[in-house]
């Protein structure tokens, strides 16, 4: 307990945060987005503003929206059926952002990436410039992969596991300092075969084959990614010197307890 609360003192000192909220955070069994858990989220975003932190959000969700709004009652498979969702989906989430941060007096600003712009210098020397005015003028980006233009990145062989690779490409893009990615489990679980039981993993110093291991993902129609896509994301994230937290984001105050340096979820160390 004493040695993952000394890991997490560093957490306090994080002037540049990431947080990568997933499709299962934020939309409900039926598709529809989780207005007062995206409130939540949101005043958890503006309250580590105002105790002096950058935040950048990246937020899935625009397919699942858009699969509310077009009645659909499963992910679709079709590559044009889920452009067609996440254009939808893309317009109703950005609207509800913009009026929970308005509530608070803070301005949005919509991000939209692919795979590919990492791979472009001029491209990602535009997508850097632009975040750093953002933060620079108080405006909280809000980054989303863009599906409706994405090819293969947006297929499942290929995808970029519900954000959370684009996540890790954004910390390295802005040089954050603390990448937090939230799920809807408290953190790396490792079960007990004694009991059946599980526990939560309080830090993992190095991520190996052991802990890709531990991991039982389970499938959503509302969502790619899973707990393995986070521990590679997280892999890449901290080769930059990029602290990273995998943490439930249905629990009340998550962010505010995350950075304050307190023993929730999974730390993984630099």
């Amino acid at each position: 307990m004493k040695m993952s609360l000394k890991y997490r003192s560093v957490l306090q000192d994080a002037r540049r945060v990431v947080v990568k909220i997933g499709s299962r955070v934020l939309v409900q069994s039926n598709g529809r987005p989780d207005v007062r858990r995206m409130s939540g989220l949101t005043g958890g975003v503006v309250a580590l503003r105002k105790a002096g932190h950058e935040v950048v959000m990246v937020s899935s969700g625009a397919i699942a929206a858009g699969m509310e709004a077009l009645g659909m009652q499963a992910r679709p498979t079709a590559l044009p059926e889920q452009q067609m969702a996440a254009a939808v989906g893309q317009c109703r989430l950005m609207a509800r952002y913009d009026a929970l941060f308005s509530a608070h007096s803070v301005k949005v600003g919509q991000v939209l990436l692919t795979h590919a712009d990492f791979h472009n210098k001029v491209r990602m020397t535009n997508a850097r410039r632009t975040i750093e005015h953002m933060l620079r003028r108080g405006v909280v980006p809000i980054i989303n992969e863009n599906d409706v233009v994405a090819d293969e990145e947006i297929r499942a062989d290929l995808a970029l596991g519900d954000n959370d690779l684009l996540a890790s490409l954004v910390v390295q893009l802005i040089r954050a300092d603390l990448l937090v990615l939230l799920t809807t489990v408290d953190g790396l679980r490792e079960l007990n075969p004694a009991t059946g039981r599980s526990r939560r993993i309080k830090y993992i110093e190095k991520i190996s084959r052991k802990t890709f291991e531990l991991v039982r993902d389970v499938a959503s129609s509302h969502s790619k990614g899973g707990m393995t896509s986070k521990l590679r994301a997280a892999q890449s994230a901290t080769k930059t010197g990029c602290s990273v937290v995998i943490a439930d984001g249905r629990k009340a105050g998550i962010l505010k307890r995350i950075t304050a340096g307190e023993d929730v979820g999974t730390m993984i160390l630099v």
